[in-house]
């Protein structure tokens, strides 16, 4: 696959994305393997239960759909929002296999997406491009309660002296993003609109997992 990244300081593409994730999503499910453990802990840390309604903005093939359908139950609600066609698919194969009936899927970049309702937290699980876009950002916030809990966690630069890292960190983003713009803080655009942000790191410094509570009318700089 040939991949594409923007100048440094370029913003995302959605249709090198496109072309992208259309590549990788007949072997996405194994490429994913070695982060599994990074969608346990957001997840963890999104907080969710019984009852409440969960947007998954860039759902993908929907890995994150059980862990998050065990603790929302049947009487909670899954939105999972994606753009590529492809990786749409196979989410809803994973969806049909399983007979979610609480699961929607809505075909669409996150900037322009539209579904009912107001949601009880949203997660962004590796969507550097959806985070660097504040069209995006402000789209899915406007689906949001009040309050309520957001998780974003994925790749981001790791000290300078830590060269090693930050070569797997380069390695990764040419296959999963179309432009390093704010990968030293991805979250810093989504942290503007939410209280109580906590930012933990993992592998060497290389991925990040932001939490925080959204607060309708806030925009503050981080």
């Amino acid at each position: 696959m040939r991949p594409h990244i923007a100048p440094r300081g370029g913003k995302p593409s959605r249709s090198a994305a496109l072309d992208q994730y259309r590549r990788r999503a007949a072997g996405y499910d194994r490429e994913l393997l070695l982060f599994e453990p990074i969608r346990t802990e957001a997840i963890a840390a999104l907080d969710v239960h019984r009852g409440d309604v969960v947007l998954d903005v860039g759902c993908g093939t929907g890995l994150s759909f059980e862990m998050l359908h065990d603790r929302i139950g049947k009487g909670g609600r899954i939105v999972g929002i994606e753009q590529c066609p492809e990786m749409l698919a196979r989410a809803r194969a994973r969806v049909d296999a399983a007979h979610w009936t609480n699961v929607e899927l809505v075909g669409a970049p996150a900037a322009i997406a539209r579904w009912s309702g107001k949601a009880d937290a949203a997660l962004f699980h590796f969507t550097h491009d959806v985070l660097r876009e504040p069209a995006a950002i402000a789209n899915v916030l406007s689906h949001l309660q009040p309050g309520a809990h957001v998780v974003a966690s994925g790749l981001q630069w790791a000290p300078p002296w830590a060269w090693p890292t930050n070569g797997f960190v380069m390695l990764a983003a040419m296959y999963s993003v179309t432009s390093l713009e704010g990968l030293g803080k991805p979250w810093d655009l989504l942290a503007r609109h939410l209280s109580d942000v906590e930012v933990v790191t993992t592998a060497f410094g290389g991925i990040y997992i932001a939490r925080g509570r959204y607060a309708p009318g806030r925009s503050v700089a981080h």
